[in-house]
């Protein structure tokens, strides 16, 4: 594997040459993205606990975490050819239309008293299934929305305002109202589809920023679409290691937050209201990842905020293992957010401006395969570890790691710059 991971960049700031904004049409995608999350966070609170009236084996209430992430496994890459032979925005506003009417048909059981384990789980698998097109599609559809100059401020602002709702107001939401009526917050959710679908039937891209259906597909058949982005990833040295080194930091990042509540109980302390302002930190992080990375980005450029951003999680783990104290932890786990989302975004602006439009849906799909199939690795692996060594061991292991990584990354910087140089 090589170590040009960094070397690519792409414009990096807005520039005078664009417009200073993102625009009306990108708040409209901002606000059906942040609308979206806002439902993913609510449903990812209530479904535990209404599973939890349905049974008392840890082991099925673990299967709504399973039923809601399998389809990523399952049809990501399927997905990404499916993006790239349709109207994104169309596709977008169609498949939340659909979510919005499943989730009000769940609501509707609930309330009769039909509702069952099962049925959550057929419901959160179809969502799942719809999110992996969804996301997907969000992703390749900012850059036909507003400008290269203002992509790094447009995707920090999406992913800002997703982490905040998916892990900060919705679980927060979700609980309060679950308490109140467990059919509520599926019908909350039910009505963020809605506002998303709406929002996204009133988008309109920029001319020629959109490839249209049968662009990148035509006639050709599904293995050999899915053929095509992963021959193209492995081709392009800096978007494969990425893809890797973001499986390698999920595996870390996963697993750090897989443990999160047993250390938060047995090593400090915490209830579980504790517990859930600790994880409230997160979302700290993520706004200012928002605010930070696009002047960071500026400044030192993609591969040096990479390296940081490296740095960033080893350090956050460093604290979590030697200093647990209530608020250290709470400030380390903002600081891995910020880091965590910062990557998101650079990450996102490397595809968006070097894969071709055409091929955008599957690339990001395969890329998607590498980096999000360690997150079960991870938390496995943070389980394994936290029994037999205890839970500080997983964040010492996560420190060793992210120093191997972040090394690895600074060296791929200096050598490009180096070579860069020598070609001057």
């Amino acid at each position: 594997m090589t170590t040009d991971v960094p070397t690519v960049t792409p414009p990096t700031a807005e520039s005078a040459s664009g417009p200073a904004r993102p625009g009306r049409q990108f708040a409209k995608l901002w606000c059906a993205s942040g609308a979206s999350a806002l439902g993913e966070g609510v449903t990812l609170a209530a479904a535990p606990l209404l599973a939890s009236r349905f049974t008392d084996d840890p082991r099925l209430i673990a299967g709504v975490s399973m039923a809601l992430t399998l389809p990523y496994a399952l049809f990501g890459i399927p997905a990404g050819v499916v993006v790239d032979r349709v109207d994104r925005r169309r596709t977008m506003a169609r498949i939340d239309l659909f979510r919005g009417c499943l989730v009000a048909v769940f609501t509707l059981s609930l309330a009769l008293g039909l509702g069952s384990l099962w049925t959550l789980y057929v419901c959160l698998f179809l969502i799942g299934s719809c999110e992996t097109v969804f996301r997907n599609a969000a992703q390749t559809l900012v850059p036909a929305v507003v400008p290269e100059n203002l992509l790094v401020t447009a995707n920090g602002r999406i992913m800002g305002s997703e982490k905040v709702a998916n892990q900060f107001v919705g679980p927060l939401v979700g609980s309060s109202l679950f308490v109140l009526a467990a059919a509520l917050p599926f019908g909350v959710n039910a009505a963020t589809f809605f506002t998303s679908a709406f929002l996204l039937s009133r988008l309109r891209t920029r001319p020629g920023g959109e490839i249209r259906p049968g662009g990148g597909g035509g006639a050709r058949h599904l293995l050999t679409d899915m053929a095509a982005g992963l021959r193209w990833l492995f081709a392009h040295r800096v978007l494969r290691s990425l893809s890797l080194t973001a499986g390698a930091i999920n595996v870390v990042y996963t697993g750090a937050l897989a443990v999160l509540v047993v250390y938060a109980h047995r090593e400090l302390g915490l209830s579980d209201v504790g517990y859930g302002v600790l994880v409230a930190c997160q979302a700290v992080g993520a706004v200012a990842a928002a605010k930070l990375s696009p002047a960071l980005v500026r400044r030192v450029g993609h591969g040096w905020t990479l390296v940081g951003v490296g740095a960033a999680i080893g350090c956050s783990n460093l604290v979590m293992w030697l200093l647990p104290s209530v608020w250290a932890v709470g400030a380390a786990l903002a600081v891995g957010a910020c880091a965590s989302v910062t990557w998101d975004i650079v990450a996102v602006v490397l595809r968006q401006t070097q894969v071709p439009k055409e091929l955008q849906g599957r690339v990001n799909s395969v890329y998607r395969l590498f980096a999000w199939g360690a997150l079960p690795v991870g938390a496995g692996l943070a389980g394994v570890v936290s029994k037999s060594h205890g839970t500080p061991a997983v964040y010492a292991l996560g420190v060793g790691v992210m120093s191997l990584v972040t090394l690895w990354l600074a060296f791929g910087v200096r050598k490009w710059l180096k070579g860069a140089s020598s070609d001057g």
